[in-house]
């Protein structure tokens, strides 16, 4: 009975160990978000405010004429509320898998995938 006392004993002491000396995974440093973003002829582009525009030139859409939207990245999770004509807001999530100085991929629930180099 001793011997199973310590085996549970010691079990629990290893998990705690182990459980504490993870690292935070799927945490992006968010400064490296702000700037223009451009994949193709879309664009987007994050303000330190937590405000963005995404536009696509395809569509003869200028920067100025671009869709606004508010942002916020926690995590791995980076959220686009679109701010729509008459006020509406219609929410996007994604799942960023990479973000560096110069390059961002995420993916939405579907699993599309987006790529991104950073132009500014």
């Amino acid at each position: 009975m001793k011997k199973l006392l310590y085996l549970f004993a010691s079990i629990f002491v290893f998990s705690l160990v182990f459980t504490s000396c993870e690292t935070e995974e799927g945490s992006f440093n968010e400064a490296f978000l702000i700037g223009k973003w451009k994949s193709g002829t879309l664009y987007y582009k994050y303000q330190a405010t937590g405000t963005g525009s995404t536009w696509d030139t395809a569509d003869d859409v200028t920067e100025e004429e671009g869709l606004p939207f508010t942002w916020t990245l926690s995590g791995a999770e980076l959220e686009h509320i679109y701010i729509l004509e008459l006020g509406a807001t219609v929410p996007k999530v994604y799942t960023v898998t990479k973000l560096t100085l110069t390059s961002l991929e995420y993916e939405d629930d579907f699993g599309q995938t987006f790529s991104f180099s950073k132009v500014l």
